[in-house]
């Protein structure tokens, strides 16, 4: 049931996986881009579309005849005169704005009929939306007037006249006289003078006012033209939608096509996360994937392989210190077992009655000497070794090895007994040493070789003399030799390659691991090479000046 769960939350994703944060503030990201680009856009296409209507409504301004403007004015600003009978003046007047008249001596009836010409022609062109004039009598018209515009005039002092407007719409937008100064002194510059205002109506405009000349040199007349934005912003509402439309399906195709991107990034993430729970399961000797095609996760499982190297390595060293504690448990109570059995029972023997035995008493006694002194030097043996670990006291002084070897020859010469003893000792052999340790290792070496040869033909050689590394010290023996499976273990506590022949002399297996530690605390190294049926050889180099040790060494 529990691995069907995780299999379930693998398969769906959480609100809070990385999946689904990179895709939303991807998506986050995007749209406000999107949003940022649309706003940039509305305001950038607004402002060239207002230009450009500006700069056509400016050409075709500039496209009307200067002397049709001021006719016009001057006719809507002229007042009635005449009889009306006569058709004197009307809105749409004759040739050349002149108001209409009779000829002279001619009848009323044809006054009447010119004056009725010259309303038919003022109808017509408010007919044709006020957009037409007559020129000289000669009937061309010339169309100024602009759909859904309104045009005024703005004369030197400032006066605002309506020349025509498109019907239904308001009283076109008056700018403030400050404006009409800017404007009228503006001759020219890179873009046309237009403003948003709106009319008597509340209805945005777009006005352009232009400076036309009045006369000869004289440019103090303004043409303002104005028409409804209403047109305007419909292009920039309906570019707007099409803009929004497109951005959403942007990003509707970002969401199906990142999706898979996404996924395909997010693979290696996830064969990390399959390695961590094969790890968390026990398995130590999985390893991430070196090379997964993205330097940062390939740099990161680089970075775990080496860590679990060192605590796959940790725990096998704990493993081992642990089964040796367990064995060294073991066989000290064992090794100490053995010599209070034998107590024990010769204690038996003697309440029984063999104390009134001289000669039973006599080697009882010597037995349990025997037993209790092996005892004792085991424990004294094990005592030095937890010194030895905890804190070794070394004192190092400079001196000669092959003084102290000199001072310890009748002592070797003694524990060899008939065996063949040879000392080969070079003068150069000084070194910083604490001499009664260095004592301790030469008799144990000694001691190991003197119990594997033979007490006749056994040959032992010591030898002393400078090295490469510093000074070598060796004991060499022809005993038996050691068998190439016990070399690696040899140094270890307890380690006996001659069970037998090893308890048969006393030794618990304590003296090489004691010989070892040693040696370490001097900063030096020891080894072993052997044949079988040849003899071994351990080897001790000290270095000549060894480095700085810890103080718990002094």
């Amino acid at each position: 049931m529990r691995g069907a769960g995780n299999r379930r939350r693998s398969l769906v994703p959480e609100r809070g996986s990385l999946r689904i944060q990179l895709l939303s503030r991807s998506l986050l990201i995007l749209a406000v881009l999107l949003t940022f680009i649309g706003v940039f856009q509305y305001v950038v296409m607004k402002d060239f579309i207002y230009r450009n209507k500006a700069e056509t409504m400016q050409r075709q301004m500039m496209s009307i005849p200067r002397d049709l403007l001021q006719g016009d004015a001057a006719v809507q600003e002229r007042p009635m005169q005449g009889n009306p009978g006569q058709g004197a003046s009307q809105p749409g007047s004759t040739g050349g704005g002149q108001p209409s008249s009779a000829a002279d001596g001619g009848t009323a009836g044809g006054a009447g009929s010119t004056g009725q010409a010259g309303v038919q022609d003022g109808n017509a062109g408010q007919a044709a939306g006020a957009g037409s004039a007559t020129q000289g009598g000669g009937g061309r018209r010339q169309p100024w007037v602009f759909p859904d515009s309104a045009v005024a005039r703005i004369d030197a002092n400032g006066e605002f006249t309506v020349l025509t407007n498109w019907p239904g719409s308001a009283e076109p937008p008056k700018l403030d006289p400050a404006q009409y100064s800017e404007a009228l002194n503006r001759k020219s510059g890179p873009g046309p003078n237009y403003w948003i205002l709106p009319d008597s109506a509340g209805v945005e405009q777009l006005v352009v006012v232009q400076a036309v000349p009045s006369g000869p040199g004289r440019t103090d007349t303004l043409v303002q033209i104005s028409t409804p934005t209403g047109t305007m912003k419909d292009v920039l509402i309906r570019q707007l939608l099409t803009f929004l439309l497109l951005s959403v399906l942007a990003m509707a195709a970002g969401l199906i096509g990142f999706l898979p991107v996404l996924r395909r990034t997010l693979v290696p993430l996830n064969n990390m996360v399959s390695t961590v729970e094969q790890i968390d399961a026990g398995n130590l000797a999985t390893r991430f994937p070196a090379y997964q095609g993205q330097h940062e996760i390939d740099r990161l499982a680089e970075s775990f392989n080496g860590m679990l190297e060192r605590l796959e390595t940790s725990f096998e060293a704990e493993k081992e210190l642990k089964e040796g504690m367990r064995r060294f448990v073991a066989d000290a109570s064992h090794e100490l077992r053995t010599p209070l059995t034998s107590i024990h029972g010769f204690l038996e023997v003697l309440l029984r009655g063999a104390a009134h035995h001289p000669e039973q008493l006599d080697k009882a006694l010597k037995s349990m000497h025997g037993e209790s002194a092996r005892m004792n030097k085991l424990v004294n043996d094990l005592l030095q070794l937890a010194k030895l670990d905890r804190t070794p006291h070394i004192e190092l002084k400079e001196g000669s090895l092959e003084g102290v070897l000199r001072e310890m020859e009748p002592q070797l010469r003694l524990l060899a007994g008939s065996r063949e003893l040879e000392l080969q000792l070079e003068p150069d052999t000084r070194c910083s040493f604490d001499a009664d340790k260095i004592k301790q290792v030469v008799l144990n070496l000694f001691h190991n070789a003197v119990q594997h040869t033979d007490a006749e033909q056994g040959r032992i050689r010591i030898a002393a003399g400078p090295s490469k590394e510093g000074v070598a010290l060796s004991v060499q023996d022809n005993g038996p030799g050691i068998g190439a499976a016990h070399l690696p273990h040899l140094f270890d506590r307890f380690y006996r390659s001659d069970s037998s022949r090893t308890r048969k002399y006393g030794g618990a297996g304590l003296g090489l691991a004691i010989t070892k530690s040693i040696v370490e605390a001097h900063g030096g190294t020891i080894g072993v090479s052997s044949i079988e049926g040849e003899g071994s050889t351990f080897q001790v180099i000290l270095p000549k000046h060894p480095l700085s040790l810890p103080e718990e060494r002094k």
